[in-house]
This record gives structure tokens, sequence and C-alpha cells, in this order.
């Protein structure tokens, strides 16, 4: 049973990078418009995303597993909340990609990563709650989305 959690976990935690190739294909090197665009000095590698995201994407699944193993006994409206906003997590970070690779809309971009960095710190709070450790698994993942801000950002200002 606790395997099974855990691959579904798993998942869970991948599914916005597998949304996110669904919804808009070719993110990395391919992606010509991508690579048409004035990046900042600080833009890694095309090969470092793919790597960056799925040991990040490895780090929400883990934590999402922490959650779902820890018993709240009868307070489970913290882990009702911290699923909600794991979901919201999900679609908001799939949004990004299809807005930002696949509509091509840098603008309308920024405004969905910094609703996904409001809900991915409200996720890290509601983890807190429930398991310190999910909470310290999931700072990596909001770090990155700073970065991504920073980055999603200069696209903007230099384009």
């Amino acid at each position: 049973m606790n395997f099974l959690k855990f691959i579904f976990a798993m998942f869970l935690g991948f599914l916005p990078g597998i949304l996110g190739i669904i919804a808009a294909p070719m993110q990395t090197g391919d992606n010509l418009w991508y690579n048409t665009l004035n990046h900042s000095m600080l833009t890694p590698p095309g090969v470092v995303f793919p790597i960056a995201w799925s040991i990040l994407y490895f780090l929400l699944g883990l934590a999402l597993f922490m959650i779902m193993q820890t018993d709240m006994g009868r307070r489970n409206q913290s882990k009702t909340s911290a699923y909600i906003l794991f979901a919201l997590n999900i679609i908001f970070n799939t949004l990004w990609s299809l807005v930002f690779f696949g509509a091509h809309m840098p603008g309308l971009a920024l405004l969905t990563l910094v609703a996904l960095i409001i809900i991915a710190i409200w996720m890290m709070r509601e983890f807190l709650r429930i398991n310190q450790a999910a909470f310290w698994l999931t700072l990596p993942y909001v770090l990155w989305l700073f970065f991504a801000f920073y980055l999603n950002v200069m696209i903007i200002y230099l384009n």
C-alpha cells in the first residue's frame, strides 16, 4: 500500500512537467521562438532546465508522499488544504508552460508565475503544519520559482 502511495505521489509530483510537455511541446533546445529571444546573462544552458525540474518534481512528489503518510488524527483540515494547494500548484505550473512556451505570452506568463509563487508558498506553509520535512523539501522548488520569475522578467525587459 505504501509503495502504491509513493508511486501515486511521484506521478502527481511529475504531473506538471508531463502536462507542460504535452501542452507546450519543444520547451528546451528545439523551441525556435524561445531561442530567438534575448536572455539574461544568468540564464542557464538549456540542458539545465530538464535536470533541475526533474529534481524539483521528485522533491515535490516526495513531500506529497510525506503529507499522505502523516497521521493527522481528527485534524484532517490541514491535509485537505495541502492537497487542494498541491492540485492548484499542478494547474498553475502547467498553465505557465502553456502560456509562456505555447502561447508565447511572457507578460501573461509572469502573472501566472506570480500566482504560482503565492500558491507554492501557501502550500509550503500548509506542509509545515503537517510535516516539517515535507516543508523543507518544497523550499528548493519555491526558490527555483523565484529564479524563474527573474528569468521571465528579463525576457520581458530584454525583448
